[in-house]
């Protein structure tokens, strides 16, 4: 895909660029791997609690993905059902782990922070989004899904019930524990800022985008399964 289609590509929605890689423009799921990745790697380490499995469960959540692209039927968010493969992945690996299986091989886990002009504000901003993920990791599973999909990643109660599949009610109940655990003064003091938690951009998207794109690429152009 030239530049000029990667420019095009930009623009359409995610059911429009899941035709285009079915129809053989398999470089245009790189998009989508742009537009998700943070998503797809924080519902990852929110089940897992440690970045580089996550970054490794999360690649592995995508190839998943493109194998399966004519099972998404288009009638959902392409963003939640990407992540949900990833939480059944995680929760798959989490599974292995226990059962003693041996781990492959840990991805780099160099992580990259936006520059900032005033590096005292910078340093703040870090020590902030420390405190909130040793905070968060420390949550049981249930909860700590609930706020990482909710507050970290920003989706509604309503889509974080459909991914989890429970109902409003729950997510309403488990977010309100969640909270209360983290306690009131740990949010008020991070404020806005715990959206800026669990990144996943830069040099880390780059490398999520080239493994995969690499693996489905050695595969060949005709890995996409048919519904069955």
């Amino acid at each position: 895909m030239g530049s000029a289609g990667r420019r095009d590509a930009l623009i359409l929605s995610d059911e429009q660029i899941v035709e285009r890689v079915r129809d053989g423009d398999i470089e245009s799921f790189a998009v989508l791997l742009r537009r998700y990745n943070q998503r797809v790697y924080r519902t990852a380490r929110s089940v897992l609690g440690d970045d580089s499995e996550a970054e490794e469960v999360a690649q592995e959540a995508w190839v998943r993905a493109f194998d399966h692209l004519d099972q998404f039927s288009g009638r959902g968010r392409f963003a939640m059902w990407v992540s949900r493969i990833a939480l059944y992945e995680a929760w798959a690996s989490a599974r292995r782990k226990r059962r003693g299986a041996p781990d492959t091989e840990a991805l780099d886990t160099a992580v990259t922070r936006a520059p900032s002009d005033d590096p005292e504000r910078a340093a703040s901003d870090r020590e902030i989004h420390e405190f909130l993920e040793e905070a968060i990791d420390a949550l049981p599973e249930k909860y700590r899904l609930v706020v990482m999909l909710r507050d970290v990643d920003g989706l509604s109660t309503a889509e974080v019930a459909r991914s989890l599949k429970i109902s409003r009610a729950a997510v309403k109940v488990r977010l309100h524990r969640a909270r209360s655990l983290l306690r009131h003064r740990l949010l008020a003091r991070a404020g806005a800022g715990i959206a800026g938690s669990f990144r996943f951009l830069g040099i880390r998207c780059d490398r999520m985008v080239g493994g995969v794109m690499r693996r489905i690429w050695a595969a060949g152009p005709t890995r996409i399964r048919p519904v069955t």
